[in-house]
């Protein structure tokens, strides 16, 4: 690509230099070490890192301000600018900005659409593909001037940190859910709103049950009480993949769709509208429990949401149990309790299998759910979804940083958009000054 009066366009290692430096004995143990698995995904930040003391074989040299990249599997592009001095994994580059080079703007850089695409071209391998700086270093990219590079650096900084911070803003809220859903499915909500103090400091207000603790009002049901329907799926002959037709026709809610207490929609599969009138069992609407049979590693047996009433009706596969609350509860009561750790325990009791644990409809029938009063259910289901609210509002937020951190990349680090005028205005403070 060639240069013009506006734009230039270097060769990568015009920016960067490889830093070969290696070291296996005499480490320093009480340096820090990062990994592949220290880097986010398409992030700026460390998402941890460890002592040079787990590392046993052989490291490479880095120190702060060096761009780290990742070599191995570079479609995950995980590529960060160090923060310390350290050691870290062979399969990363370690790349030092040249002089008249601003290390934050070769990291954007590196993290770039066009470098990251490179990585993945140019990779060798099939299971563990691997690039190489030889065949990055000749890419070429957008190099202006290093005053523009540092303007540039400093605006991908700024929404960077603020994606950053509201990371910590939803794992903070995420952290709050959880303990909030413990403590409102063990003490509830007294006459005033409030929680109730904990049973170590107000004895009286709670019984001993089959599940610990549990205030004096509340019962324990087996969940099959508590169902006006809980049905399976139909059996595996009656609905498979071959009977799947393209929309228009009548959902299926499939084990991918559900997680804990939220209905994943981007997984669609549908079959006729004749196909589901002869399942009409397996039928489910919006508001019915939809609680997982199988489970795998993050995505626990028995985890639970509930169908959304925005969703047309549908028909339930076989790993899916539908539940149907009868007079004494709420659906989203117990699609919160089946999420709560008592009812986790209880299901790992009655789990099978060794490579796909599972649970089978009898035993479900027998998970005990300590029950409020309705009028306690509504206000417990009330606060769980005025959290759950509040992080959908940081997630959209997330969301749309990062959509804005993409285009402004894009725009910023192809020389489409330029930030002369950025530049210009800190000549006149500087000039007013």
């Amino acid at each position: 690509m060639s240069n013009d009066a506006t734009t230039a366009y270097r060769a990568l290692s015009a920016l960067v230099t490889p830093v070969d430096a290696k070291i296996t004995i005499r480490k320093d143990e009480t340096r820090p070490y990062i990994g592949l698995e220290h880097i986010r995904s398409r992030g700026a930040h460390l998402a941890d890192w460890a002592l040079a003391s787990t590392s046993i074989s052989t490291n490479a040299i880095f120190r702060a301000g060096d761009v780290l990249f990742g070599k191995l599997r570079p479609n995950l592009r995980k590529c960060v600018v160090a923060p310390f001095d350290g050691y870290c994994s062979t399969d990363i580059l370690v790349l030092r900005a040249n002089e008249f080079t601003d290390p934050s703007f070769a990291g954007k850089v590196l993290r770039s659409e066009l470098v990251g695409t490179a990585a993945e071209m140019t990779s060798v391998g099939t299971k563990m593909p691997r690039t190489s700086w030889k065949h990055l270093s000749a890419l070429e990219v957008f190099c202006p001037s290093l005053r523009e590079q540092s303007k540039i650096a400093y605006v991908l900084d700024t929404l960077d940190t603020a994606i950053h911070e509201n990371e910590a803003i939803i794992a903070k809220l995420m952290a709050v859910k959880q303990g909030l859903l413990h403590d409102l499915l063990t003490r509830g909500i007294d006459a005033n709103g409030e929680l109730r103090p904990p049973q170590a400091e107000a004895p009286d207000l709670y019984k001993s049950s089959p599940l610990g603790w549990i205030p004096t009002a509340w019962e324990v049901l087996p969940l099959g009480d508590l169902a006006e329907s809980l049905v399976d799926g139909p059996f595996g002959s009656n609905l498979k993949t071959a009977h799947y037709v393209e929309n228009p026709g009548v959902r299926v809610v499939r084990l991918q769709n559900i997680l804990s207490g939220e209905y994943n929609d981007s997984e669609r599969a549908f079959i006729s509208d004749k196909h589901a009138a002869s399942l009409s069992r397996n039928r489910v609407v919006g508001g019915d429990v939809l609680i997982a049979s199988l489970g795998d590693a993050g995505y626990p047996v028995g985890r639970s949401c509930c169908y959304p009433t925005t969703l047309p009706d549908a028909v339930n596969k076989a790993d899916c149990f539908r539940f149907r609350a009868n007079s004494r509860c709420r659906n989203q009561f117990v699609m919160l309790s089946m999420n709560g750790s008592t009812a986790r325990v209880q299901i790992r009791r009655y789990e099978q299998g060794v490579t796909m644990k599972r649970i089978n409809l009898g035993n479900l029938r027998r998970i005990d759910i300590a029950l409020p009063a309705i009028a306690e259910q509504d206000i417990v289901i009330e606060r769980m979804e005025a959290i759950r609210l509040q992080i959908e509002v940081a997630q959209l937020e997330y969301q749309k940083l990062q959509n804005e951190k993409s285009g402004l990349m894009d725009d910023l680090l192809t020389g489409r958009v330029r930030v002369t005028p950025l530049l210009i205005e800190d000549e006149q403070q500087e000039g007013d000054v």
